[in-house]
């Protein structure tokens, strides 16, 4: 449609019996061309025609209610263009740290995570961003900061009204010494050392970080439109759909900045927050956006929070930034792939477990380079590795295999794109469960055979034995343990089981959702022929399933038709996979690694499902 259709319509909408004169002057239309328009509607059937004592009157039809609905929907979603161009230099950043968190007699900027405190971490990694600006906004206890400020790079502002106001006050009284765009940091988070480099790098300068839901209670979920950020909010009740969690790093542009502190100058509110703001600023302009969704981050509120940063979250952080350098990396991705390392553009850590695993760009086509783990040779056989991978990119379920060696275990594979790396929050979304059982169940139902056997009780005794020979220790009470796990092979023999391709290592970050309808199974090292069930249970304990979503994971699965022995299958799967990787976990801490209280827990939990099975099993007999 034309504009001219347009402003009739409008016209018409509001006043059904307005003469075509009329019409001419409120358009600001010749005569003419609003005749012409009248006749274009009533020839598309967006108006009808009704003549009453020799006055015409134009009434919208069905179609034309719904376009007027539809332009306006339209010019809703228009946004002014604030900045000409897109990447600018950030050498600035803000920390605020004004608030109290009532379980500590001190800033929580404070409290020290692996021998530093949060506040100094936090500096570190701006510095080493080239944020050669720091501005701290202060308020409970600010003493505690002026230490700081003999740094020449870092200027202290105290919010007297901390007790009294939300974020935004803190942020506008940094105004005097923001001269550009800026970095926005909340006190109160640890997250990994590349982060910053995703908001520094991102071509929006306004631009706010986002990741995978984590169902910590707190979240600030976010709604995506068209490329941008659409709404913020803490009830959920309140978005269409969930693109993500706000985390509390944001870039803001000085231009966003200004438009901020004007619209804050009328503010009744004084518990106002600074995301809230920057929202009312979005209605008119784009905010962006940038994910990281598998990113290790956590925010320290109370005290349960700071224990479980520093027992789960900062051991698994450091494992991910202990990374290989990157030209030994380019150099070992060169020699595989037989290039010139001047070739490959660009290497980014991308996270794991066992093994560390990088992005790399060569020639501007993504792939992803797997170093394996310290001594994994001893637990993995890369050659059934190599050939199952194999067996699982010819027959659809992971990403094409480039490169594997067999000896070192390095591997090459495609990158692949418009990726979502599920967690245990969003494996529980139906959506996806259903992507997850099904492309499960298409594997446990495959006509190919891998080449290898995983057999938990051989597996069990086998880590027994690597325990053993790096010194590890085992728990107290292991020997009984280990008596009551063994004994439950007799029981799973008397299933008959016909094992199929397992993947043995369904943790939900190795399912990667491609689009909206597309999901690959990564990382196949533990992967053999098997009981079905393991992958079940496996899924369930790493995606923390309540009883009600491991239920509804069932149903999906089995169509509403599980039996008792898949049950109970299940659960001695569950008290294999704790006891087996309880072990594994000594292991790697016998070579140095640090897991926290990760095995420890599987071990207690195993003990805890053996009980229960102990009671299930009498209670059939």
């Amino acid at each position: 449609m034309y504009e001219n259709e347009i402003k009739i319509l409008e016209l018409l909408n509001d006043k059904f019996d307005l003469s075509q004169r009329d019409l001419s002057k409120r358009a600001g239309l010749s005569l003419g061309k609003v005749n012409y328009t009248i006749k274009r509607l009533v020839e598309n059937d967006y108006i009808n025609v009704e003549k009453d004592d020799n006055k015409m009157s134009y009434k919208l039809t069905e179609k034309g209610f719904k376009f007027i609905d539809a332009n306006l929907k339209n010019e809703k979603t228009k946004k002014i263009k604030l900045h000409s161009e897109n990447v600018k230099n950030i050498n600035q950043a803000v920390i605020l740290a004004a608030g109290r968190a009532s379980d500590f007699d001190k800033p929580v900027g404070f409290l020290e995570i692996d021998d530093i405190t949060l506040i100094e971490r936090t500096i570190n990694l701006l510095f080493n961003e080239n944020i050669e600006n720091i501005v701290i906004v202060t308020g409970y206890k600010h003493e505690y900061f002026d230490a700081l400020a003999k740094d020449s790079r870092i200027n202290i502002v105290y919010n007297a009204r901390y007790k009294w106001t939300g974020t935004m006050c803190s942020l506008s009284l940094a105004k005097e010494f923001i001269h550009g765009d800026f970095l926005l940091v909340e006190n109160d988070l640890v997250f990994e050392e590349r982060t910053l480099k995703y908001l520094v790098e991102n071509s929006s300068r306004d631009c706010i970080l986002i990741t995978n839901e984590t169902g910590s209670g707190d979240e600030a979920f976010v709604e995506i439109n068209n490329g941008f950020i659409y709404k913020i909010s803490k009830d959920i009740h309140q978005l269409n759909k969930i693109d993500g969690e706000m985390i509390g790093l944001s870039k803001v542009s000085y231009e966003v900045f200004k438009l901020m502190l004007e619209e804050f100058k009328t503010n009744k509110n004084p518990y106002l927050n600074y995301e809230y703001l920057l929202m009312d600023i979005g209605r008119n302009y784009n905010i962006g956006y940038t994910k990281i969704d598998d990113l290790v981050w956590a925010e320290i509120d109370n005290l349960n929070q700071y224990n479980h940063v520093k027992k789960v979250v900062l051991p698994r952080m450091k494992r991910k930034e202990l990374t290989v350098r990157v030209d030994k990396l380019k150099h070992i991705a060169g020699e595989a792939m037989c290039i010139d390392t001047d070739s490959i553009e660009d290497v980014k850590p991308i996270g794991g477990m066992t093994n560390k695993n990088y992005k790399i760009v060569v020639k501007g086509k993504n792939y992803v380079l797997r170093i394996p783990g310290a001594g994994t040779e001893e637990m993995i056989s890369r050659r059934s590795e190599k050939i199952n991978s194999r067996l699982a990119f010819e027959n659809g379920f992971d990403s094409e295999l480039i490169y594997f060696n067999e000896n070192t275990g390095v591997k090459i594979s495609t990158f692949i794109e418009k990726t979502e790396t599920l967690n245990g929050r969003t494996a529980k979304k139906e959506e996806n469960m259903r992507m997850i059982a099904g492309i499960l169940k298409r594997l446990h139902n495959s006509s190919f055979k891998f080449g290898s056997e995983f057999d938990p009780f051989k597996t069990a005794e086998e880590y027994e034995k690597l325990l053993h020979k790096y010194n590890g220790k085992n728990f107290e009470d292991y020997d009984e343990v280990k008596e009551k796990v063994m004994a439950l092979k007799k029981v799973m023999d008397s299933f008959n089981i016909n094992k199929c391709p397992c993947h043995n290592d369904t943790v939900p970050e190795n399912f990667i959702k491609s689009g909206e309808s597309k999901i690959f199974l990564i990382d196949w090292e533990y992967s053999g022929m098997n009981d079905p069930m393991w992958d079940i249970a496996a899924h369930s304990i790493e995606c923390s399933f309540s009883e009600d979503d491991e239920e509804l994971f069932l149903n999906i699965y089995f169509n509403g038709e599980i039996d008792e022995q898949h049950r109970i299958r299940i659960l001695i799967n569950k008290i294999m996979q704790d006891f087996i990787w309880s072990t594994w976990t000594n292991i790697k801490e016998a070579k140095g690694d640090d897991f926290g209280s990760y095995g420890i827990d599987r071990y207690n939990r195993a003990k805890v499902n053996l009980e229960k099975l102990n009671k299930k099993l009498k209670e059939l007999k």
